[in-house]
Order: C-alpha cells, then sequence, then structure tokens
C-alpha cells in the first residue's frame, strides 16, 4: 500500500443538505452523534493500510482543516505520507483559474502525486458513509492490469437516475458508462471511487482531458472508451449522504437492532477528532428508548428514536422523537421535537415544537428534497418560547427569537433562507 497515494475529494458544498451545509462542506458534517462524514473515508484509508493521504478542499474549507488537523486521531500525523489538506488556489496572477470539478481538483494538485511517486491514485469521495477494505480494491486492479477500476454496487432500477451507471463483459470489463441515466439496462452503480494507474491520469489529465472537469461525467466515459477500465463489485453497506432524506435515513439506520454498518466493529473502527465532554447524564424522571447518546449530553426528558450528539441538554418535560440534535444544542422544558434535524448550538424555547402537524407541504425552496417531512434548523438559531414549526420547514443559520415573523411557520416554509 505504500505505492498507493489516496486523493479524498472533500470540497463539496452539498446543495441537497440545504442549511446543514450553510458553515461547512457536507464532508464535515455530524453524522451518528459523535463523527464526521469524512471519518469514514479516512479511517477505511488507516484501516487499509494506506498512509499517505491528500483532503481536497474547497467550500468553507476551515471546518475540515479544524476537525483533521494534524491527523493524529487517524495515526496519520507522519513525517513521512500521513495527511495532507490541500486548498484550491489561482493557477496563474490575475487570471481567476480555480477548480472547477472532481477533475480540476486532481489536475491542479497532480504535483502532489508525482511527489508521491505512487503507482496508483485512490480517489475518494468525502461525503459517502461505508467501511471498505481498499486493499481488496486495489489487488482486483492490479490482478487485472487495469488503467482504471471503479468500485460498484447494484442499485435498484428505480435509483438508476441518481448515479453513474456501469455495463460490463463477462471479464468485468466496463463497456459502457452512462451518467444518471434516465432510463437504463444497467443495475451497477458507480460509487465515486476510483483506482487509477497514476502515469495514466496525469498523461490524461494534461492531455486529451486536459478541458474535462469532472470525473463521473466527463473523464470516465472517456476512458471507458479508450482505456481499460474495470469494475470491482461491493457488497457492502454504502451510503450517499448528500440529501437531507439520505442523511436522516442514514442516521435512523444506526437504531435498528442489528444495523447494516457495525460501528462497534473492534477489527475496524472509526476514528474522529473528539472534544472532551464529561459522562452522560439521566435523570430519575429522563426516559429514552432505542437512540445513540453522545459524550455530555444531559438527558432530563423524554427521547425516542434518535440521534443525540455531544454536550445536548433535553430539559424536564420536553420530548424528542425521530429526530438528530447535534452538538450543544438545548431543548427546553415542554418543547417538542419530531422528525427534526437540529444544527449545533441550538435553542429551542419552552413549550416550542418543531415538526408539528401532519401537512406535509413541501418545501417552497427545496421541493424535489424536502418534502419527506423533516425540519431543518441551521446552527445557533434560537426558536422562540411556544412557537409551531410545520413540516419541511428550513430556519437558517443565526435566526433569533426576535427574527421570527409569527409563532406559527406553515409546513413548507423558510425563514432566512437560502
Amino acid at each position: 500500500m505504500n505505492k498507493v497515494i489516496a486523493m479524498i475529494l472533500a470540497g463539496g458544498a452539498g446543495p441537497g443538505l440545504a442549511v446543514l451545509t450553510a458553515r461547512r462542506p457536507e464532508s464535515a458534517t455530524p453524522f451518528a452523534g459523535k463523527y464526521r462524514v469524512i471519518d469514514f473515508p479516512l479511517s477505511n484509508c488507516v484501516n487499509s493500510k494506506i498512509f499517505n493521504v491528500a483532503v481536497l478542499t474547497q467550500y468553507m474549507p476551515r471546518p475540515l482543516n479544524e476537525h483533521i488537523r494534524s491527523g493524529k486521531p487517524w495515526d496519520l500525523d507522519r513525517s513521512s505520507g500521513g495527511v495532507r489538506l490541500l486548498q484550491p488556489y489561482q493557477t496563474r496572477p490575475g487570471e481567476g483559474l480555480w477548480e472547477k470539478g472532481s477533475a480540476d481538483a486532481l489536475r491542479f494538485n497532480l504535483d502532489v502525486i508525482a511527489e508521491s511517486h505512487a503507482h496508483e491514485v485512490l480517489t475518494l469521495s468525502g461525503n459517502h458513509i461505508y467501511k471498505m477494505n481498499y486493499q481488496h480494491l486495489i489487488a482486483f486492479h492490479r490482478a487485472h492490469k487495469a488503467d482504471v477500476t471503479l468500485a460498484v454496487r447494484p442499485v435498484n432500477p428505480h435509483q438508476t437516475y441518481r448515479y453513474g451507471m456501469v455495463s460490463t463483459d463477462a471479464q468485468g470489463r466496463v463497456i459502457r458508462f452512462q451518467e444518471k441515466p434516465r432510463r437504463t439496462r444497467a443495475n451497477l452503480a458507480s460509487m465515486g471511487i476510483y483506482v487509477f494507474d497514476a502515469a495514466i491520469l496525469a498523461d490524461w489529465l494534461t492531455g486529451k482531458g486536459q478541458t474535462s472537469h469532472d470525473l463521473g461525467s466527463q473523464v470516465i466515459p472517456d476512458l471507458v472508451r479508450e482505456k481499460q477500465v474495470f469494475a470491482y463489485e461491493f457488497d457492502g453497506y454504502w451510503a450517499n449522504v448528500g440529501t437531507a432524506p439520505a442523511y436522516y435515513q442514514a442516521n435512523m439506520a444506526l437504531l435498528a437492532d442489528i444495523p447494516a454498518l457495525d460501528m462497534n466493529d473492534p477489527h475496524w473502527r472509526i476514528h474522529t477528532q473528539s472534544r472532551q465532554y464529561p459522562p452522560v447524564l439521566f435523570s430519575a424522571q429522563a426516559q429514552a428508548s432505542v437512540n445513540l447518546i453522545s459524550d455530555g449530553a444531559r438527558i432530563l426528558g423524554r427521547v425516542e428514536r434518535s440521534i443525540i450528539g455531544p454536550g445536548v441538554v433535553i430539559e424536564p418535560g420536553a420530548v424528542v422523537r425521530d429526530s438528530i440534535l447535534m452538538h450543544d444544542t438545548l431543548i427546553r422544558s415542554d418543547a417538542v421535537i419530531d422528525r427534526a434535524i437540529l444544527d449545533r448550538d441550538v435553542v429551542v424555547g419552552r413549550g416550542a415544537e418543531v415538526g408539528a402537524g401532519t401537512a406535509n407541504t413541501p418545501n417552497q425552496v427545496l421541493p424535489q428534497v424536502l418534502n419527506t417531512g423533516i425540519t431543518l434548523v441551521g446552527p445557533n438559531s434560537h426558536i422562540p418560547a411556544q412557537a409551531r414549526l410545520g413540516r419541511n420547514v428550513v430556519i437558517g443559520p443565526d435566526v433569533q427569537a426576535d427574527d421570527f415573523p409569527a409563532t406559527a411557520i406553515d409546513s413548507g416554509q423558510n425563514i432566512f433562507w437560502p
């Protein structure tokens, strides 16, 4: 594995996550309470004995920089290799040439790849939740003498429009690649995980593919036509959490009796950078069933089927159901949170309701995404006492109680977002 460099594309703005990415890239979004989404590809790398890792940032890189820092929690604070955070930059003064896509991000950092003397470039997305031993993928790539290898997995025919769809021959060589087709007979979806021969990648991005900006829609289809491209089928759990419903479902799936993603596997730890919080406190009147509750949480009310982040406080009489509460959020007495995602440092006033009623009007800005009844509250926002927020509502960041135009916000409405 010392001949492999991993390039994690972690700079996306994540518009499908709405207000949850108002202050961070999607790869830095908290997951399962104490983790961040990017912890999964980083942990996969070190568990696969890949210790030369670059994280390519773009949109609001500060949260990633603060989270990863030296890479110590992942054993990536090394004098040789380790983790590097690569920021976007102008190619030449005055020309304003910035990265315009995933292919650009690699092209702008070909010098890093060359200096690593890597034989293969493992390209990963920063917004996927999964556990994969990349050693198996690399071994497959080498055994087939491939120029490029795509990790793929079967998907439901009704979901093919969301993915790059792959057709293969009997030997596993990719003979067709369609980016998000409306209709196709293919059932293998690209996972956005690629292994490139380092020399071929550099030659392509500076030669025939020098005007390509995106890997999935431009580079991969062109390489399929001209190079030896193979498909490696992955049969484990994998989730793309690039939309609010997908993010919500992936978190809630962890509450199953036997979750598809085992977070307790001692042989495949998911590492993270954690602040020091005190132990969890349950008061005498607290009620809790089927939850993930992180360090520092204080449960004095009732919590059901929810993901509770570090430092969250739920006061007496408050009820939290089917919801995700991020770091240091405060739920005042007698408030009710139902099927909602609350970002960090949110305060919900006494007796307020978030996710109220049965009306399910789609969100007026993101109707194709926010239509399943999930209400989102941005970071540092304060919901006034006795307020009532319906379904598919989005509250922007830093909204204060005095900013609310009314105490009742109908389903599908927004306050100071986007």
